[in-house]
Order: C-alpha cells, then structure tokens, then sequence
C-alpha cells in the first residue's frame, strides 16, 4: 500500500533503520561535504539527518524514498551551517579588524570547482551537487529538494550557466 505524505510516497513497512543508515551514509556524507567544503561539518551534517531521520523513522522510514529525505535535511542544514559560518566570519572580522587570516591549502584537485558550486545560490549548488556528485536523475534531484522536476531542471541549468560563466569555461 503507498500514499502521499508530504510530497512523498509512503509505503506500509519501513526497512530497519541500521541497514538503511549503513546503505546510505557514505553518499549522504559525500553530498554534504560537496555542499559544505569541509569533511568534519559534513559528517556533522549528516550525523544530524540521520539522527533526525532515526527519531522520526516510524513516519520517514515509510517514505517511498527515506534517503531523498534525509538528502533534504542535510541540503537544509548546509544552508543554515553556511549563515552560521558566515555570521561567525563577520563577527571575527570585526574583531581582528584588517588582520589577515592565512587560509589552509587544499590538496583536492577539484577544490576550485567546489568552492565555485558552493558559491552559486543554493538551491543551483544543492541541485549541481546531486545531480553530479551522485549521478542521481533529475526526479530524484527534484523529489530531495521538494520541487517539480522542472524546477530541478532550471536550478542545474542555471548552476551549470553559472559554474561555466565562474570558471570561464564554455558551455
């Protein structure tokens, strides 16, 4: 039996928890990092679905699709982690003043790119991230940030515009 809740199916048995934590965990913490450039916030980010995830499992565990929930959260929780970061980034500047803090090296060859996605608006940077990082399909792109799949289409069309225009690429 599957109805809508929330614009997402849901089906009569959730599978147990621990196998979907273990099945999913390592794409949904991928996905996090890819969104918040850093591994230790991105394994929070995901800590903090997955625990939310696992306190509400008797409804999102019927979802059709739990792991586009949880893809939501942590695409949500990007979102608030970034205005944190950038609040806590003005409050430092303010009291250092015109100090120049050194930034550490990144050894990732794609960090550029990363950093370029990471500074598109959000929903283009959530949507390139899924729909490139993990190879999902725009429905599925569209079903974790719970807009239509035309929406999706705009959002990656838009974030591949952008990127190409940042990185001065041709498209």
């Amino acid at each position: 039996m599957v109805r809508h809740v929330d614009d997402m199916q849901v089906v009569a048995r959730p599978e147990r928890f621990d196998v979907f934590y273990q099945r999913e965990f390592r794409a949904v913490v991928g996905l996090a990092y890819a969104l918040s450039g850093s591994r230790l916030a991105a394994e929070d980010l995901a800590q903090e679905a997955f625990m939310t995830a696992h306190q509400h499992w008797e409804k999102v565990g019927r979802y059709e699709s739990p792991g586009a929930w949880v893809r939501r959260v942590v695409s949500n929780k990007s979102v608030s982690l970034y205005r944190r970061k950038a609040a806590e980034a003005r409050a430092l500047a303010r009291v250092t003043l015109d100090r120049q803090l050194p930034l550490p090296e990144l050894g990732v060859d794609d960090a550029e790119f990363w950093q370029t996605v990471r500074s598109l608006p959000r929903r283009q940077a959530q949507a390139i991230a899924l729909h490139y990082l993990e190879d999902r399909p725009v429905a599925e792109v569209a079903a974790i940030l719970g807009c239509t799949e035309s929406t999706a289409k705009v959002h990656l069309h838009k974030g591949r515009k952008n990127l190409a225009d940042r990185l001065g690429v041709a498209e």
